[in-house]
C-alpha cells in the first residue's frame, strides 16, 4: 500500500485485476487487488446449513401463501420462512445438490408446517397405507351426502377442543420424478370451517381424497404413496389472534429416503466446494467429516483481513452463508390457519436468502 501523489491521485476505482486505488483526506492510496480464493472458506457449520437450505427452500416455496399466520407467537422482524428453517433445520434432513437446486429440484420433505398451542392431529398409517388422523367421527360415514354441518357434529360430539368455527386445513403434496432424473413435487391445500348451521355438502368445499371415514377417524380414501398429507387445526379468537396445533407432514416416498442418505449429504456438499480443511476443525465423528476439500492459504501476513499482502483472514473472510435465518428454536407459531387458502404451487428449487418471497 503506498500513497500516490502523480496523474493517479485524481483517480479511484480498480487498476486491471493488480491495484485498487481510494481517496482519503490524506491523498490516493493504491494498494494490491485482494486476492480471492477459487474455493470460498465455509465452516462445518456454514456447509451443513447450506446443504439444508436447498431443499428447505424449495419445500417453502410449496406452502408459500398458505403460512402466513402458522407459528403463534411470531416474534416482529421474523418471516414465515425463518420459522419454517428453525422449525426444520437438522430435523431429517434432507440433500440436494446445487445444480439440481438451480434446475428447481424439489424433495418432498416431512416438514413441521406449523406451532401452537392446539392439540396436534395425531397421523398414522393403516395396514393398507392409507393415511388416517385421530379425529374421531362417532358413526358418521362420510359420504356424497354428507354435509359440513354433520363433519361439524361428528367432530364437536366426539373430540375435545374442538368449536364451532374453527378451521381444519388438510394439505396434499404429490411427489415426482421428471424425465431428467429431477425430483419434483407440488402441493395443493383445502380448508373447511366448522358450522353446524352449514348444509352445503362436504365435497363441494373439500375434496373426497382428504376428507374420508377410515375405521371411524377422517382420514384419506386413498393409499399415501410418493406423496405426504397433513391436517392442521386452527381457531380465530375474538381478538384476531389464531390459535393453531402443531404439525408435521407425513411422507411415504421412496424419492424422500433417497436424498437423506450420507452418499447424499456428501454430494450436496461437494457440489458446493466442500469444507476448507485449514478452516473446519472437525470433530473425529462429524458426518461432514471427510466432505472436505482443502485450499492453499498464501504465505504472508492474515491478521484481521490485511489486504498488504493480497491475502485475507481466513476466519474473517466475511463469507458466512447461513441463508439469514436462525437455526434454533422457532418462536412458536403465527398468525393464519397454517393454510387458510386452496390452490396449486409448484416446488421450486431457488436458494432462500432467509427474505420471505
Amino acid at each position: 500500500m503506498a500513497k500516490t501523489t502523480d496523474f493517479l491521485s485524481q483517480t479511484s476505482g480498480k487498476l486491471n485485476d493488480q491495484f485498487t486505488t481510494r481517496q482519503t483526506a490524506f491523498g490516493t492510496i493504491l494498494a494490491r487487488t485482494p486476492r480471492k480464493l477459487a474455493n470460498p472458506r465455509r465452516s462445518e457449520k456454514q456447509a451443513n446449513m447450506r446443504c439444508q437450505m436447498a431443499n428447505m427452500s424449495a419445500n417453502f416455496k410449496l406452502y408459500q401463501g398458505k403460512l402466513k399466520m402458522a407459528w403463534e407467537n411470531k416474534k416482529t422482524g421474523l418471516t414465515e420462512f425463518n420459522c419454517f428453517v428453525a422449525s426444520n433445520y437438522d430435523k431429517d434432513p434432507v440433500y440436494i445438490t446445487k445444480s439440481m437446486r438451480v434446475a428447481g429440484a424439489c424433495v418432498l420433505a416431512e416438514s413441521y408446517i406449523s406451532c401452537g398451542s392446539l392439540s396436534p392431529i395425531d397421523l398414522s398409517l393403516t395396514d393398507g397405507g392409507v393415511l388416517v388422523s385421530d379425529l374421531k367421527l362417532g358413526t358418521l360415514q362420510i359420504g356424497a351426502g354428507t354435509t359440513v354441518a354433520d363433519l361439524t357434529i361428528a367432530i364437536l360430539q366426539n373430540n375435545q377442543e374442538w368449536e364451532d368455527g374453527d378451521q381444519l386445513t388438510w394439505f396434499y403434496g404429490v411427489q415426482r420424478v421428471d424425465s431428467a432424473g429431477t425430483p419434483r413435487a407440488s402441493l395443493t391445500a383445502e380448508k373447511v370451517i366448522l358450522d353446524t348451521t352449514n348444509e352445503t355438502k362436504l365435497w363441494d368445499v373439500v375434496s373426497e381424497r382428504g376428507f374420508s371415514s377410515v375405521t371411524g377417524c377422517l382420514g384419506m380414501n386413498q393409499v399415501l404413496q410418493n406423496a405426504g398429507g397433513v391436517w392442521v387445526h386452527s381457531r380465530e379468537k375474538d381478538s384476531g389472534s389464531i390459535k393453531v396445533s402443531s404439525q408435521q407432514m407425513k411422507v411415504v416416498s421412496d424419492v424422500l429416503a433417497q436424498y437423506q442418505t450420507y452418499a447424499a449429504m456428501k454430494a450436496s456438499a461437494d457440489s458446493y466446494g466442500g469444507i476448507n480443511g485449514q478452516v473446519a476443525y472437525l470433530n473425529p465423528g462429524s458426518s461432514l467429516a471427510d466432505v472436505m476439500q482443502t485450499v492453499n492459504v498464501p504465505s504472508g501476513n492474515t491478521d484481521n483481513g490485511s489486504t498488504g499482502n493480497g491475502t485475507t483472514d481466513p476466519q474473517n473472510d466475511g463469507n458466512t452463508d447461513n441463508g439469514n435465518t436462525n437455526p434454533t428454536n422457532p418462536t412458536n407459531g403465527g398468525d393464519d390457519n397454517g393454510g387458510g387458502t386452496g390452490g396449486d404451487n409448484n416446488g421450486g428449487g431457488d436458494d432462500e436468502s432467509g427474505d420471505e418471497n
